[in-house]
């Protein structure tokens, strides 16, 4: 069975202070749903987004924080000898918001 993509899946987030929300996610393919969190570039976090709309990162660690809705596309198995997907990967399918502490 082969997995089908219809359309690009898409939301929309915001930032209130430190917490971010995000909309509805159309085009939603049901895969794993994840804030990714940066700090001064560097991933610090990637938790579940599937379950609440909305994440506070709790850190509090002085730098620029940058936060982005990404969504898991499924391409094959194959994996590098460490373990890593070759071609599946996670996509970012929000719009980038930031803040400094």
């Amino acid at each position: 069975m082969e997995q089908r993509y219809e359309g690009n899946p898409r939301a929309e987030i915001r930032l209130d202070g430190r917490r971010v929300t995000r909309g509805d996610v159309t085009h939603d393919w049901g895969l794993r749903l994840q804030w990714e969190v940066r700090r001064n570039g560097q991933v610090i976090a990637t938790p579940n987004a599937r379950l609440d709309s909305s994440y506070q990162h709790p850190d509090t660690v002085p730098g620029r924080y940058e936060i982005v809705l990404q969504m898991w596309k499924y391409i094959d198995y194959r994996k590098r000898p460490d373990g890593e997907f070759i071609a599946s990967r996670f996509i970012d399918i929000s719009n980038k918001v930031s803040y400094t502490i």
